[in-house]
């Protein structure tokens, strides 16, 4: 898809660049003209073939959308969608993805940020000590700010006044230019206005500054990818838990550090420790002192290792890194102990069994996660039990497999009777342990078809009135419909793999 790339960036003419241009110096001239307007003074075979770039490059992005549409399927979630039920619409209201719009968005935005890359410059060359006098007032600045924090609240104000509102204010008032035989007359700002007000235009799409714009932007974001794939190759596999010993290592000696520093922060001297690091930081980027610091390092790693070949029974003295780094994970793993047992759980089935109509013989009906007890909720609606027909096909649930080997009877059916809080029933303590629905005259009239048309339209039992459940002792009383009894098994944590 390269052929495709003249569309965003288009063609540079080189002819219009200026070869004396210096980066540093260069002002953006943000100007903010409409794409195809056409300035004054421009001659015309200029203005046609400016038109005619810009035509090619409207119908190269629109087949590029084309294109792009057929290839990536639309799943038709508009962006911001996820917001708008919160009443968020200025998300909502945000255009999906357009070729031609972000194209036209990164004009602009090229345009606009060189600002921003100056700024990074200027802080660039501050802090190499390009000039010593800035970087020493910089130094001033920071040690004032440590030794008294609060100067941080006045900072903001302190860059409006004399970063923005001086250099305003000396633009439109200039000092008198100095000539030659003639003394200087000094700076006096009093009088009407002598400029023009400074303006902040975006640069031209034609500019020497807007490729270097593009260069910049180029840069940066190999820089955020190669920070990325190091956080992602280094620090990642250490915090995910990837090798356990590690990560747990790590989560202990952070949790300690966070806790010491919660109760014994208040001890730490933080203004002379910011100050001492941020002399260390800023001077280390001094020429001279960087060339020092390579100088003593050579000098050090070079001395160790003419010892370590002149007396090779003795170690050296240069930690080597890889080395400190197996030997704290031989101490994670020595110490750090991660072979509990994985988790178990008990797991209950319900065996349910309906009465046959006809024969009066208990019938096996299904297995069931729940008791289906005469006064719980889908019973109550009307609805059938809902499980599976055969013991074989109850399966553990999801993340977990089975610890015994089979099931087993719960014998104490009253306790879990009675942690339900379960009545209308008969409980078995004795032999199979079934439980089983007290009769009624109400269950009787609707299980033999026996429920009649109420007034308004409802139905009432055939004996007229229904009979309150009344709980009865084991084998006395005739039994409702259905009965259930508990079946137990353990399972266990799994592993759960996730795909790559």
């Amino acid at each position: 898809m390269e052929e495709f790339a003249p569309s965003l960036l288009y063609a540079v003419d080189e002819s219009t660049l200026q070869a004396g241009d210096d980066r540093d110096d260069a002002v953006p001239q943000l100007a903010g003209r409409p794409e195809q307007e056409q300035q004054p003074g421009t001659p015309k075979r200029s203005r046609t073939l400016r038109n005619g770039l810009f035509r090619a490059a409207n119908l190269q992005d629109k087949l590029l959308e084309k294109l792009l549409s057929q290839m990536i399927p639309d799943d038709g979630h508009a962006y911001g969608s996820d917001f708008a039920a919160d009443g968020m619409s200025a998300f909502s209201e945000r255009p999906g993805f357009s070729f031609t719009l972000m194209t036209t968005n990164f004009r602009r935005f090229n345009a606009r940020i060189g600002v921003v890359f100056q700024f990074q410059a200027g802080m660039l060359r501050l802090l190499a000590w390009r000039h010593p006098t800035h970087t020493l007032s910089l130094l001033a600045i920071y040690t004032f700010v440590c030794l008294d924090p609060y100067i941080l609240l006045s900072l903001p104000f302190a860059i409006a006044l004399f970063g923005v509102l001086v250099p305003s204010f000396i633009e439109r008032h200039p000092a008198p230019s100095s000539v030659s035989g003639v003394r200087d007359l000094g700076y006096s700002p009093r009088g009407p206005p002598l400029a023009p007000a400074r303006t902040v235009k975006p640069i031209k799409e034609f500019s020497r500054d807007f490729r270097h714009n593009m260069g910049d932007l180029q840069n940066v974001m190999e820089d955020f990818s190669v920070v990325y794939d190091k956080i992602v190759t280094h620090v990642l596999p250490k915090t995910n838990f990837s090798d356990e010993a590690l990560s747990s290592a790590i989560f202990v000696l952070v949790f300690a550090a966070c806790a010491v520093m919660m109760v014994a922060g208040h001890l730490l001297p933080l203004r002379l420790l910011a100050l001492a690091g941020g002399w260390a930081g800023i001077w280390s980027g001094h020429p001279d002192v960087a060339q020092w610091i390579r100088q003593t390092k050579l000098q050090y790693l070079a001395r160790e290792s003419k010892t370590a070949q002149a007396d090779s029974s003795k170690p050296p003295v240069a930690v080597d890194p890889a080395a400190a780094f197996a030997a704290f994970a031989a101490f994670v793993r020595r110490d750090i102990r991660l072979d509990d047992a994985p988790e178990t759980r008990e797991v209950e089935i319900f065996e349910l069994q309906r009465q046959g109509d006809t024969s009066g013989e208990w019938e096996a009906w299904l297995f069931s996660p729940s008791p289906y007890d005469p006064l719980s909720a889908p019973r109550l609606a009307g609805e059938r039990p809902r499980g599976t027909r055969f013991f074989e096909d109850v399966l553990p649930p999801a993340a977990w497999t089975w610890s015994g080997k089979k099931w087993a009877l719960d014998l104490w059916s009253r306790e879990w009777v009675e942690e339900r809080i379960i009545t209308a029933v008969e409980v078995e303590t004795e032999g199979e342990r079934w439980v089983y629905d007290m009769w009624s005259e109400r269950a009787e009239a609707a299980w033999n078809g026996g429920l009649a048309d109420g007034p308004g339209g409802g139905t009432q039992p055939a004996a007229g009135r229904g009979v309150s459940w009344e709980m009865g002792e084991e084998g006395v009383g005739r039994r409702g419909q259905w009965r259930r009894r508990r079946w137990v098994r353990m399972v266990k944590r799994s592993m759960v793999t996730t795909a790559s």
